[in-house]
């Protein structure tokens, strides 16, 4: 039977994997025989899967990877993988494999019409091997899950699942990380305020702030390459972890079962041991607060009264039904709307650790949920934010005009400091205070209180005061600093190469699974 759904047919663009292209999911308004509205005929409503805005909450990807009949696509991936195990081991009759694994191309069950199956024995993969069992040829289907139990193919797939999203978030995290350190280069020279709480602090320039942020995109980078050998694991122990029902070959099977599908072997059960999933959304919501960092920095920055940068803006884009002129930052604010959402489902992630005995299903399932959300949002911000960059309008005029306007009070520490041989920190730390706030006081500038003090003038001339005040001559190693993070970055993306993509619903359906 030919699979209906969109995903597993072929790659989509975005408008086009928008759910509801696919024909079960088209809204219906024909009237019904008394006269009155079809229902909706959307069967899910959440805002990922929204037709007019679900592009600002999810990726194709992340829905590709996610939706239901790839998921369950993902299941039988599994059941055919274990089933060829245990053929090679003997467990089950020569040519089962075979049998189980052409049972399990994509469609060859018609998943869809398992729905009502699904509904009426409330189990969330009985239904399922009964479909494969009914599509094996012979005696094969009765050989199908020996052994295991719903949850070793369910985490099992969910790994798999994980390991797409995490392919396709270092694809996301290579191509910022590109992205940053030549913005970070165009901008090495690029003067503008620093600031701490708001308030201008210190001059820095704007390669420097994009190179912190940069290196703070690698350390993530770093941590969720360290975490796949852990959280990438096979699921394979029975009912309760003993697996009883493997024959005292469990953990030989497991060996080949976790090597076939590389994912990495478990020392022993994890049904109730949530920490590996809780892992995968703690990291991927500590990313998003990277993004997040990013995404405000520019929406501060774009202000009209700073304009030191801007998102890129194309004619036709509207920020407001009754302001005509307005230029919101729409994508940098959707960026950190993403990241809080990604933090609070990765709270659920958390909150599934505390599981009752060998296994509890009110944890499992609310990793369903936070598992799919958290990588929804994720990879979202991940895109919308690499848009932003790569589009971002750097007015370096501006910047290196605000740091003038603001000098002296970015220069304060350099006078104090060119003081302090003469009179001491402390002892310059508050004549410079005094000055200082005596000029804010007074709207008076800060040179003329240098200048009007004895105390200065006995150790600074006027030409020594005016080159302290000048923003440009106090970067101290802003430059040096920038080169060896861009450095690192491109060490980085040199040596290292591009995670593989794992099979997604899409490519599922170009061939037999293995």
């Amino acid at each position: 039977m030919a699979v209906s759904h969109q995903h597993l047919k072929t790659g989509t663009s975005r408008a086009d994997d928008l759910p509801g292209d696919c024909p079960e999911n088209r809204h219906s308004t024909a009237p019904d025989r008394a006269g009155r509205p079809e229902p909706c005929g959307h069967q899910r409503a959440h805002i990922t899967d929204s037709l007019f805005h679900g592009g600002g909450y999810a990726t194709p990807a992340s829905r590709r990877i996610f939706c239901d009949q790839c998921r369950l696509q993902r299941w039988l991936r599994v059941e055919a993988a274990l089933t060829s195990c245990q053929e090679r081991l003997g467990m089950v009759a020569p040519d089962t494999a075979a049998q189980v694994a052409r049972a399990c191309e994509p469609g060859r069950i018609d998943l869809a019409a398992l729905a009502p199956e699904f509904r009426r024995t409330g189990h969330s993969l009985v239904p399922l091997l009964r479909g494969l069992e009914e599509a094996c040829e012979g005696a094969s289907g009765e050989m199908v899950h020996l052994g295991a139990t719903t949850q070793d193919i369910q985490d099992t797939a969910q790994s798999l699942e994980m390991r797409e999203v995490l392919t396709e978030v270092d694809a996301g995290v290579r191509t910022m990380a590109a992205v940053l350190a030549d913005l970070a280069v165009e901008h090495r020279e690029s003067l503008m305020p620093g600031r701490t709480h708001g308030q201008p602090a210190l001059p820095i320039t704007f390669g420097l702030k994009v190179a912190g942020w940069l290196d703070e995109l690698l350390r993530h980078a770093e941590r969720l390459g360290q975490l796949r050998p852990r959280v990438l694991t096979a699921q394979l122990s029975g009912g309760v972890g003993t697996m009883a029902g493997f024959g005292g070959r469990g953990r030989e099977l497991l060996e080949m079962f976790a090597t076939d599908l590389e994912l990495s072997v478990p020392v022993v059960g994890w049904h109730a041991a949530r920490d590996r999933v809780a892992e995968f959304g703690t990291a991927l919501a500590m990313l998003t607060g990277t993004l997040a960092r990013i995404a405000d920095e520019i929406r501060v920055l774009s202000r009209p009264e700073v304009g030191e940068v801007s998102e890129g803006w194309e004619y036709g884009r509207v920020g407001s039904s009754t302001m005509p002129h307005k230029r919101n930052p729409e994508r940098s604010a959707q960026v950190v709307l993403l990241a809080r959402l990604a933090r609070s489902h990765a709270a659920l992630g958390i909150e599934s650790m505390v599981q009752e005995h060998e296994r509890d299903s009110r944890g499992l399932r609310m990793e369903w949920v936070a598992v799919a959300d958290v990588s929804h949002y994720t990879l979202a911000a991940l895109g919308t934010l690499n848009e932003v960059l790569c589009g971002l309008q750097v007015d370096s005029g501006r910047m290196a005009a605000n740091a003038r306007d603001a000098a002296e009070s970015l220069c304060t520490e350099a006078v104090m400091l060119a003081l302090t041989p003469s009179i001491g920190r402390q002892s310059a730390h508050t004549l410079v205070y005094e000055l200082s706030q005596r000029a804010q006081s007074e709207c008076t500038r800060l040179r003329d209180c240098l200048l009007a003090d004895t105390t200065v003038t006995a150790l600074l001339r006027a030409t020594d005061v005016d080159a302290l005040l000048e923003p440009s001559r106090y970067l101290g190693e802003a430059r040096e600093l920038t080169d060896l993070s861009v450095d690192r970055a491109r060490e980085w993306l040199a040596a290292t190469r591009p995670a593989e993509p794992s099979p997604s619903g899409a490519a599922l359906a170009e061939g037999p699974l293995s």
